[in-house]
């Protein structure tokens, strides 16, 4: 699949069909997440492969939302930012946060390539999902994902317009300004 058309493709599904995807695809969507950039070339996202159906349903009441139940799989992302802090000091935090997101972005676009849909995940009872998945206090879960197949080729929703996402030469500004072309 071109980058632009999954870009563009991708979206957030909440009902799976009962086919189970193959695992190997899902872990081959990680792999990806190692290309993502990473301050100081310190790789901090982890992720944890979950299919075991009663975790899932864990997983889905410490979120509060039922449709998780349904998928076949669950990846969590989890980070933890010691190495960053020990080379950047105090921007570790932002620095992890932005490269697990790069990374989180190149599972999404991987899963639409493979034809896999998924949910973002971000509110969440942290401390139940570290629990159930044994992962210690000083990670942090960023995000998880349940994977399976879109139930229906539903629609996304509309996507905001470029106009009202980008400025010029500082905040705010619509215009861009032509240079002036000098006469010959």
């Amino acid at each position: 699949m071109e980058l632009q058309k999954a870009i563009k493709k991708r979206k957030s599904v909440r009902k799976f069909k009962t086919k189970k995807p193959d695992w190997r695809d899902i872990i081959e969507c990680i792999d990806s997440a190692r290309y993502a950039p990473m301050a100081g070339n310190l790789f901090t996202p982890r992720f944890i492969l979950i299919d075991d159906k009663s975790t899932i349903q864990k997983l889905a009441e410490a979120a509060q939302q039922d449709f998780i139940a349904e998928a076949k799989y669950v990846v969590i992302v989890c980070s933890s930012k010691e190495k960053t802090i020990n080379s950047f000091g105090e921007r570790a935090e932002i620095y992890v946060r932005q490269q697990t997101g790069a990374a989180i972005q190149n599972f999404l676009l991987s899963l639409e390539e493979k034809g896999l849909a998924t949910c973002w995940i971000g509110h969440f009872v942290e401390e139940q999902v570290k629990r159930v998945a044994k992962i210690p206090d000083n990670v942090q879960v960023e995000a998880f994902f349940p994977i399976g197949y879109a139930y229906s080729d539903a629609k996304g929703r509309k996507k905001v317009m470029i106009d009202d996402v980008l400025y010029f030469h500082n905040y705010k500004n619509k215009r861009m300004k032509i240079p002036r072309m000098p006469y010959a």
